[in-house]
């Protein structure tokens, strides 16, 4: 596998300063990804919570940005896709790691796949409350509202918040329901746009990688919150993995 043709997509990680184990492991994942690829895709919930603030940066994440931009200064090119936790991403990835910032969707060449990818919230939504919230956060005078707001009041507000929805987020029926839809959702997009060879979604935490025909597939690489999960996509195609 030639690095310079593959490339490495991860989801839903959701760290925080309190993630401990998960956030050392994403550290020494983030020192392979030099020999193992060209082009890193962190697709979506990246961070617990995230807000691009004028001049501070979230003292909890200080070594994973130190270690993306290790990832960076090597020459990787790096993809950060907002999700449903860290959509205001605003102009800090380009701006300050000389990242591509994917706000909703994009398409673009993946180890030479014509690639459809969205974290994927908002998408099949299931939850009336996760609808609510998708287009409460979504909303352009959400932000503007919440960057009045100082830094230590907001994470403690988001951290109150994730408390509350937290006991019912992963209710296991709904989830389910939702990682079906969103198959659906990947194999119409792909029957509708001939052109398209791969759809890339996150969101569910469920991993999937199902073919629809030669060379058409639809991958979720699953969560690297819950396994350390994690996907490939080189000449064959994409794969699913997990890091140990």
């Amino acid at each position: 596998m030639s690095s310079s043709t593959t490339a490495i997509v991860v989801s839903d990680a959701h760290l925080s300063a309190d993630s401990g184990d998960t956030a050392r492991a994403f550290h020494r994942f983030l020192e392979t990804v030099p020999d193992r690829c060209h082009h890193l895709l962190i697709n979506g919930d990246l961070f617990e919570f995230w807000f691009t603030y004028r001049s501070v940066i979230p003292r909890g994440v200080f070594g994973t940005l130190a270690a993306l931009t290790r990832v960076r200064q090597a020459g990787i090119r790096l993809t950060v896709s907002g999700g449903n936790h860290d959509a205001w991403g605003g102009g800090f990835w380009s701006n300050e790691l000389d990242a591509e910032y994917v706000d909703g969707s994009a398409e673009m060449q993946i180890a030479g796949w014509r690639t459809w990818l969205a974290h994927g919230h908002g998408l099949v939504e299931l939850d009336r409350t996760g609808m609510f919230m998708h287009r409460l956060t979504g909303h352009p005078l959400t932000a503007r509202v919440f960057g009045l707001v100082h830094p230590d009041l907001s994470f403690w507000m988001v951290r109150q918040l994730s408390k509350r929805l937290i006991r019912r987020r992963w209710d296991e029926s709904i989830v389910a329901r939702a990682a079906d839809a969103q198959a659906s959702f990947a194999r119409d997009l792909l029957e509708s746009r001939p052109e398209l060879e791969i759809v890339v979604l996150g969101h569910t935490h469920r991993a999937a990688l199902t073919s629809f025909g030669s060379n058409r597939w639809y991958l979720n690489p699953g969560a690297w919150l819950d396994g350390y999960r994690y996907a490939v996509i080189d000449a064959e195609g994409p794969s699913l993995h997990e890091f140990s």
